[in-house]
């Protein structure tokens, strides 16, 4: 198993409407056929501790069952229509996988 975790860093300017619709960008990532599952959320509102980094607008976690399909998700092209359509909304993108 691959787990493949995004956070999304947002620019500020960004309207409600358009945080909604990059919400729907992420949540869209669900229907790419070599992913098992997708999970997308925003900070949750546990109490603030040093080691908790709650500054990221929107979080991915997708899992996928081995390399080759995480590999086969980055190619897919519902991930690069999404990274096109979306790439000027975010200010950082911070990845970790874990296998």
């Amino acid at each position: 198993m691959l787990v493949h975790t995004v956070y999304f860093w947002l620019q500020p300017e960004l309207t409600p409407a358009q945080r909604a619709d990059f919400r729907r960008g992420v949540e869209s990532l669900g229907q790419i056929k070599s992913v098992d599952q997708v999970f997308v959320g925003t900070p949750a509102p546990t109490p603030k501790r040093p080691i908790i980094d709650d500054t990221y607008a929107v979080g991915l976690t997708v899992i996928c069952r081995d390399l080759a399909a995480h590999d086969a998700y980055q190619a897919d092209p519902i991930h690069l229509a999404f990274i096109e359509r979306f790439k000027s909304y975010w200010t950082r993108v911070q990845i970790y996988d874990a296998a």
